[in-house]
């Protein structure tokens, strides 16, 4: 059994093909599709994060919509790129976010991935300290993030204050018990993964990953995920970690289906250059007959290792047909693996 959700990368342009002409048309398609999607039996709406692009960016007011609209799916993110980000402030959102969910947030962090602009985050105001990276400054603002999640006081009460304070250092409001354990790291890399897993997050890894060793993109991320609950069990943690690979998986069951992934190229791995120093893998994706499907995925090592698969939406063809093919996974390729 593995939890299914949906990962949209919120995709908007006033083209003539697409459902998705304005931003609007996207935010308020997302809550729908969440809507419907909890309705036929998915466990998660997840959605990208990207800043200066005809993406979703900010993520807080369509979690917490989604959160209103709905009782049981669960709502994240992967991933908030956390060089972009106040991690007080962030505590706050995350927190008012996840207590209108009752506790269904699942936040998916990182480092980020290659920007539409040269250090983005410099225009809102950040700049690493001396001597340190953009990535090890995201990972620093990130262990911030997790410490002030804790809810434990830090900061030093006003003697003469407008409103009566409790007792003691204050501590950021409002307090979300519990969301401190649903927060998760994309990695990229072994080594992240690791670092994750010693620091208690979850682990999501995505379509793509650095190329560590020339190998099939499912076995190198299996291998990571292998490393991530390894240094878990080390770490000492007493719970149990989660996982979430992400897959573009679409079930070939009637024309329009064939029309638009029949011809699918791209159903071997890619191998490129996607930093200047960083060779990567790209994940294959998945484009047949649902019995087709079933024996190609059951191959899948990563998938085998996840507690949890995120489905890649192509979300400008609009809610009806994503929910087609959100359900004929759910019908017709679930049940075949064991997922259902």
């Amino acid at each position: 059994m593995k939890k299914i959700g949906f990962l949209s990368f919120g995709h908007w342009a006033n083209h003539p093909a697409y459902k998705t002409r304005t931003a609007a048309d996207t935010l308020l398609q997302s809550i729908e599709l969440a809507e419907a999607a909890e309705q036929i039996g998915m466990d998660g709406a997840y959605f990208r994060v990207h800043h200066f692009a005809s993406q979703l960016a900010s993520p807080y007011p369509l979690l917490a919509a989604v959160a209103a609209k709905t009782s049981k799916i669960e709502m994240g993110t992967g991933v908030i790129d956390m060089r972009y980000e106040n991690p007080m402030y962030m505590v706050e959102e995350a927190g008012a976010t996840d207590l209108i969910s009752e506790g269904r947030l699942q936040l998916g962090i990182s480092r980020g991935s290659p920007e539409q602009v040269i250090d983005g985050w410099r225009y809102f105001g950040y700049e690493p300290a001396i001597g340190e990276t953009d990535a090890e400054m995201g990972r620093r603002k990130a262990m911030e993030f997790l410490d002030k999640l804790k809810g434990v006081g830090f900061a030093k009460p006003n003697p003469n204050p407008m409103f009566p304070n409790p007792p003691g250092l204050l501590r950021l409001e409002p307090h979300a018990s519990g969301l401190r354990e649903r927060i998760w790291w994309g990695a990229a890399s072994n080594a992240t993964a690791v670092w994750a897993a010693e620091n208690g997050m979850n682990l999501q890894s995505s379509t793509l990953k650095f190329d560590e060793s020339g190998k099939p993109f499912h076995i190198q991320q299996a291998e990571q995920i292998r490393l991530y609950k390894d240094a878990w069990k080390k770490a000492g943690h007493t719970r149990e970690p989660r996982v979430s690979v992400s897959r573009s998986i679409f079930a070939l069951v009637n024309e329009q289906d064939r029309l638009y992934f029949g011809g699918e190229k791209n159903q071997s791995d890619q191998f490129g250059m996607i930093e200047p120093t960083k060779r990567a893998v790209f994940g294959r994706n998945y484009a047949a007959a649902p019995d087709q499907l079933i024996k190609e995925l059951e191959k899948d090592a990563a998938i085998k290792e996840a507690d949890t698969l995120l489905l890649t939406i192509p979300n400008t063809l609009g809610v009806e047909y994503n929910v087609h093919i959100m359900s004929s996974i759910l019908k017709h390729v679930a049940p075949g693996l064991g997922w259902r």
